[in-house]
């Protein structure tokens, strides 16, 4: 057992001594990164706008928060998109009308109601003022 220690030591010996490792070359082989923006752009292709796909022949285009058709229809599915958007701000202005309205209609009652008082109190003066005579 101990002449298998012994003949194992050279191999898991104590000292451990890696090699060196060669110097890194160059982060980029690519001359790209000094060219400026505006060429950049040309040269690449980093003129995007909106996200699309195509997906079983339909365009998708990602505007507003909402994926888009463009194919098969892109002008009617535009417009259904603008009209629910518009549909969304008239709800919106309508409930806000609504509830102007139920305001109003409120001041409406109160000064009524202050009004049929108010007339009460004078037919109640006029009728003492009469018993006093």
């Amino acid at each position: 057992m101990e002449d298998l220690k012994k003949s194992l030591m050279p191999l898991f010996g104590s000292t451990f001594s890696p090699k060196k490792t060669p110097p890194r070359k160059s982060a980029s082989l690519s001359s790209l990164h000094t060219l400026d923006r505006s060429t950049r752009e040309i040269e690449l292709g980093l003129e995007y706008g909106p996200p699309a796909m195509t997906i079983g022949g339909q365009s998708w285009k990602f505007e507003d928060g909402q994926w888009i058709t463009e194919s098969g229809g892109n002008a009617s599915s535009r417009e259904v998109h603008r009209l629910k958007k518009k549909n969304l701000q008239l709800e919106e202005e309508n409930n806000l009308l609504k509830a102007k309205i139920e305001v109003l209609m409120d001041m409406l009652t109160e000064t009524t109601v202050e009004y049929h008082l108010m007339e009460k109190e004078i037919e109640d003066m006029k009728t003492q003022h009469r018993r006093k005579k």
